[in-house]
């Protein structure tokens, strides 16, 4: 695959956040299992 704008365009098919499942929110990674939001998976307590 070449460098560019051609192979940028493939990279869209894939979801790297979904839905947490403590707050809500699309922040949850899928590959580091941890939400960027809220921070679950990686602490107890929530992000402020």
């Amino acid at each position: 695959m070449a460098k560019g704008t051609a192979s940028f365009g493939k990279m869209g098919k894939k979801h790297t956040h979904v839905k947490c499942a403590r707050c809500g929110k699309p922040a949850f990674n899928q590959r580091q299992k941890i939400c960027a939001s809220c921070g679950f998976g990686k602490t107890r307590r929530l992000n402020k």
